[in-house]
């Protein structure tokens, strides 16, 4: 290419002096995630970016292993979905792996279908061991871990990742921290790529009510056990406050009994599942993160999106990434309730603080703007291909 000069580093792949979106052509893309209809992040981020390539003029499929008991209603989608099972696999032994081989099968044949230049994008380990079964010959094969390196590290999926990744085209996580770590294991196909900003509203919120927001599953992962210890020393110097909890899950009834008896039925409110964030949002004035473990937060983002300042556990590099501390949102030590106490109260005592930390926040996560993610994206597919 002479007289400019190519070079493709972690997330970017760059044309040194030229300003310009790549043109890879429009391309067959799966998504294959360990289902295509529960609640959860990585769902989240799929069909997100399933409508992304799709806006994108590319034909996207996305497939999930499993149907789980409660589905998330997905309304009309601009793209088709496939589900392995209708519920789980069976457990493991023979009748299983008969049945990995015919759900592989099932795969090979959506794959075999598609046209030149043709990728998977396997956005969680587990499903990664039916894509290995399935004939992938002439696609290229994206292997993704949406969680931190040390979080990865401290659970099963950890081998699973060293194991079914090493040979795929590209390893790819959400930051630059992790992807070194994961290079470090002998992992050299990886780099990363950042989760997009799901949204840029015109009208943030205007940071007026006296609530502080929390969104996310109610698993122990979220740490919301610890939201409500922090909560019960945040809630006696804020009485005309009220923190409302959005999400579902299988730690609710222990939730609610520990919010009892820490005296927080008062100022507390348990608003379920939203398929509003925006709304949410807007009827907040905080947003606290208190997650034990992280990728790379839709939740958070969406906060700094629509201006609302955050108060987060520092648990993941991806945190550290999107919060500049300080400046547009406040970060506490892993798991130190007491000083993410004082970092709430911080926001919650000063509306001056909370207004300019909330206005810096939609300001700098615009650097994660759809455009610029899905530009990353297809920079990578090209290099991909070569």
């Amino acid at each position: 290419m002479t007289g400019v000069e190519a070079r493709v580093t972690g997330v970017e792949a760059r044309v040194t002096g030229v300003e310009a979106r790549v043109t890879g052509g429009q391309r067959d893309i799966f998504l294959v995630s360990n289902s295509v209809d529960e609640m959860g992040g990585v769902t989240s981020w799929s069909h997100h970016m399933a409508r992304l390539f799709t806006e994108r003029g590319h034909r996207v499929h996305v497939i999930g292993i499993t149907t789980p008991e409660d589905p998330h209603d997905l309304g009309e989608l601009p793209y088709p979905t496939t589900r392995l099972y209708d519920g789980q696999p069976p457990a493991p032994g023979r009748a299983r792996d008969a049945s990995m081989r015919d759900r592989a099968a099932r795969l090979t044949r959506l794959f075999v279908a598609a046209r030149p230049g043709g990728v998977v994008i396997v956005t969680q380990v587990w499903a990664m061991e039916w894509v290995k079964l399935a004939d992938t010959t002439g696609l290229t094969v994206i292997g993704m871990s949406h969680e931190s390196y040390e979080t990865s590290k401290a659970s099963s999926r950890f081998r699973r990742v060293l194991k079914h990744y090493r040979d795929v085209d590209r390893m790819l996580v959400l930051t630059r921290e992790d992807a070194d770590r994961w290079i470090t294991e002998g992992l050299d196909n990886t780099s990363f790529i950042p989760n997009a900003v799901p949204w840029l509203p015109d009208t943030p919120s205007p940071r007026t009510e006296k609530s502080v927001i929390s969104i996310g599953r109610l698993s122990d992962e979220k740490g919301v056990d610890m939201l409500l210890d922090t909560w019960s020393e945040v809630a006696p110097r804020h009485p005309d406050w009220t923190l409302k909890i959005y999400g579902s899950g299988e730690d609710e009834e222990l939730l609610r009994k520990q919010c009892t008896a820490l005296g927080l039925d008062a100022s507390v409110r348990w608003m379920g599942r939203t398929n509003d964030v925006p709304g949410a949002l807007r009827a907040g004035s905080v947003f606290a993160l208190s997650s034990r473990g992280e990728g790379f937060p839709l939740a958070l983002m969406e906060a700094m999106a629509m201006a609302v300042p955050c108060a987060a556990f520092d648990c993941a590099p991806g945190v550290h990434e999107i919060i500049d501390d300080g400046e547009d949102g406040l970060l506490a030590r892993p798991g130190n309730t007491a000083e993410l106490a004082r970092k709430l109260d911080q926001l919650m005592s000063d509306r001056a603080l909370r207004d300019r930390m909330g206005e810096r926040a939609r300001e700098n996560i615009r650097r994660y703007g759809a455009d610029e993610i899905t530009d990353s994206w297809e920079r990578l597919f090209t290099f991909l291909e070569r």
